[in-house]
């Protein structure tokens, strides 16, 4: 690796670094965030030379994260239709396994403190949803970056954002009495009888 290249990658690791190990999080637990985050940088130093300003540097890291987490999930979808079940395999409050690829409810915090039930929802929220509203809500890409990310159409983007916010929304009423606080974050207070998630 040349010198400049090199310290091309340092400046975007020392940028990035914490932003998607903090959005890795989210989409396969905090425990698999850290492993996950390298394995997106090796894909950057490898690629760095490569890029050509099509989009922005921040939504091509982004999408290579993305993606690495989605191939991460199916890996773990896999390895585990694959082999015995086992006892700790068993779907345990913190544990959901990887059909809805619900992380872990000990992930980090996005941007800035959330309240525990709201950061239960958005755990909750299937896929496809919890993705396009943390890369909305709490990493403030914007509707084109987010479809550039995601690899579908703006319009695409815009509806199933629209979804995820009713479906967020939804379950908030039902489960909170929600509100913006004074730094315009989303904060609730738990109802005082909780209802089940989703319940149909």
């Amino acid at each position: 690796m040349s010198d400049k290249r090199m310290s091309d990658f340092s400046t975007t690791y020392n940028e990035y670094h914490p932003k998607i190990v903090r959005y890795l999080a989210r989409l396969v637990g905090e425990s698999e965030a850290e492993d996950t985050a390298q394995e997106v940088f090796v894909k950057i130093s490898r690629s760095l030379d490569s890029f050509r300003g099509e989009s922005s540097l921040s939504t091509w890291i982004y999408r290579i994260a993305t993606n690495t987490a989605m191939d991460h999930l199916r890996r773990l979808s896999l390895e585990r239709s694959t082999r015995p079940l086992e006892d700790n395999d068993l779907p345990r409050d913190e544990d959901t396994g990887p059909i809805d690829n619900s992380p872990s409810h000990d992930t980090l915090l996005i941007r800035k403190e959330m309240s525990d039930c709201i950061r239960g929802i958005v755990d909750c929220l299937p896929g496809d949803f919890r993705t396009v509203l943390v890369l909305s809500e709490f990493e403030s890409l914007t509707d084109a970056e987010i479809a550039d990310v995601l690899g579908i159409s703006l319009e695409t983007g815009k509806i199933r954002l629209h979804r995820a916010r009713t479906k967020l929304r939804k379950e908030l009423e039902a489960q909170c009495n929600f509100y913006r606080d004074e730094r315009n974050e989303l904060s609730c207070d738990r109802k005082t009888t909780p209802l089940k998630l989703f319940k149909k």
